[in-house]
C-alpha cells in the first residue's frame, strides 16, 4: 500500500470517529429539550433550537459516511457528482476552520476568554462559534468538556478530509492534480485574457471581509458587537475567498505556466466550498434575523449589506467550482475524443458498407465475405 494511500485511510477513519461525539451530542440536545431534562439555547424558542440542532445531526450524519465512503470499497461505487458535492461542501466548512481552532486558541490563552456564541448555541466549539449569529451571549448550557469534544470533533474532521480526500482522487481520478498549470489549456484566444467573474467576484468579497477584520466600518451597522472571534472568522474567509479567486485566474489563463496543477485546484477547491458552504449556512440566519428581529441577537453588520454578499458568496462559490469541474473534464477529453473518433469510424464504415458489425472477426476496412470489389470499392470511397 502506498503512502498516500496509508494517510488516507488514516484521515478518513480518524475523522469519522472524531466526528461521532459531536452527533451524540446533538442527539442528546435535541431529545433533552424535547423532554426539558436540558435548556434551550439563549435566544430561540423550541422550535427554531429543535429544527437547527436537527440539522446539524443530520450535517453529521452525512460527514461521517462521506468519510467512510472515502476509504471502503463501496465508496469507489458511489456515483461521483453526490459523493464530490458531499465532500466539496464538507471541505469547505470544515479546513478553511483548520486555521481559526490555532488561531482563537492562542487568542484565548492571551486573556480573551470570550467564545461567544453561535448560531447553534455551541460555546467554544471552533465550526460552531463560526456560525455565530452575533448574540454575544454565553450558554451556560454547554460544559467545558463538551465544547472540548466538539472541537476535537471539527478539528480532527477537517484534518482527516485534508488527507482522505485526496488519497481518494488519487485513486479515482489521478489525472486530476496531475502536470502543471500550463499543460493544457483550457481557453484559446481572447478567452484567455478574460478573468472569469467567479475571480472577480471572489476578490470583491475577500477584500469587503478583509477590511471588515481589520476594522473597517464601512457597512457594520453595531461596531460594538465586533469581538476578537468575528474579526478572526471574518479575515478567513475572506483570505480563502482570496486565495479560490487568484486560483480560479491561474487556471482561467494557464499561467505561470510551470506552477504544479494540484496547488491552484486545491485552494480553488477549498475556497469555492468555503464560499459556498458558510455563506450557505448564514444566509438563512441573516434572513431570519432580518425578517423576525429576536431580542438579544444582533449581528456586527448591517443585515441588508450581508444577506447581499451570503447570496453573492454561494453564486460565486458555484460558479468557481463548476469551472475547476471543466478544467479537470478537458483532461479526459483526448482520451474520450479517442473513443469517440473510433465509434464515428466504426459507424461511418458501417454505412458505407465497410465496418465490421457486433461479434464480427472481420478487421476494421476489410470486405465483408459475398461483398465482392463494389463492397470493396464503396469502401474506398467511403474513406
Amino acid at each position: 500500500m502506498r503512502w498516500w494511500d496509508r494517510s488516507g485511510r488514516v484521515g478518513a477513519y480518524g475523522a469519522a470517529l472524531a466526528l461521532t461525539p459531536y452527533l451524540l451530542i446533538k442527539v442528546s440536545w435535541v431529545i433533552g429539550s424535547l423532554v426539558g431534562v436540558l435548556p434551550i439555547g439563549s435566544g430561540f424558542g423550541l422550535t427554531e433550537w429543535v429544527v437547527l440542532n436537527t440539522a446539524t445531526v443530520g450535517m453529521a450524519g452525512i460527514g461521517i459516511v462521506v468519510a467512510l465512503a472515502l476509504v471502503r470499497p463501496w465508496g469507489m461505487r458511489i456515483p461521483g457528482a453526490p459523493l464530490a458535492f458531499c465532500t466539496w461542501v464538507g471541505t469547505g466548512f470544515l479546513v478553511p476552520m483548520l486555521p481559526y481552532a490555532v488561531l482563537s486558541s492562542v487568542w484565548t490563552s492571551g486573556g480573551d476568554s470570550d467564545s461567544g456564541t453561535d448560531a447553534g448555541g455551541d460555546a467554544g466549539a471552533g465550526l460552531e462559534a463560526a456560525g455565530d449569529a452575533g448574540t454575544g451571549a454565553e450558554d451556560a448550557s454547554m460544559p467545558g468538556w463538551e465544547a472540548a469534544l466538539v472541537q476535537i470533533g471539527f478539528v480532527g474532521m477537517g484534518l482527516g478530509l485534508a488527507l482522505a480526500l485526496p488519497a481518494y482522487l488519487l485513486r479515482r481520478r489521478p489525472d486530476v492534480f496531475a502536470g502543471r498549470v500550463g499543460d493544457r489549456d483550457t481557453a484559446t484566444g481572447p478567452a484567455r485574457r478574460r478573468v472569469p467573474w467567479s475571480a472577480v467576484g471572489g476578490a470583491v468579497l475577500g477584500a469587503v471581509w478583509l477590511y471588515w477584520a481589520m476594522g473597517g466600518t464601512l457597512g457594520v451597522a453595531h461596531p460594538e458587537a465586533r469581538d476578537a472571534q468575528w474579526r478572526i472568522l471574518t479575515g478567513i474567509w475572506g483570505g480563502w475567498a482570496l486565495m479560490a479567486a487568484i486560483a480560479g485566474r491561474l487556471l482561467a489563463w494557464g499561467r505561470p505556466a510551470r506552477l504544479p496543477r494540484w496547488l491552484p485546484v486545491a485552494l480553488g477547491w477549498i475556497g469555492s466550498g468555503s464560499l459556498f458552504a458558510w455563506s450557505g449556512w448564514k444566509l438563512p440566519f441573516t434572513l431570519y434575523l432580518a425578517l423576525a428581529h429576536p431580542a438579544g441577537t444582533t449581528l456586527p453588520e448591517d443585515l441588508a449589506y450581508a444577506a447581499v454578499l451570503h447570496a453573492l458568496a454561494v453564486a460565486v462559490g458555484v460558479a468557481m467550482v463548476r469551472g475547476l469541474v471543466r478544467t479537470a473534464g478537458t483532461d479526459a477529453a483526448p482520451r474520450s475524443g479517442d473513443r469517440s473518433g473510433d465509434r464515428s469510424g466504426d459507424r461511418s464504415g458501417d454505412r458505407s458498407g465497410g465496418a465490421v458489425g457486433a461479434g464480427s472477426g472481420t478487421a476494421p476496412g476489410a470486405a465483408r465475405p459475398g461483398r465482392g470489389r463494389r463492397g470493396r470499392r464503396r469502401d474506398v470511397g467511403a474513406t
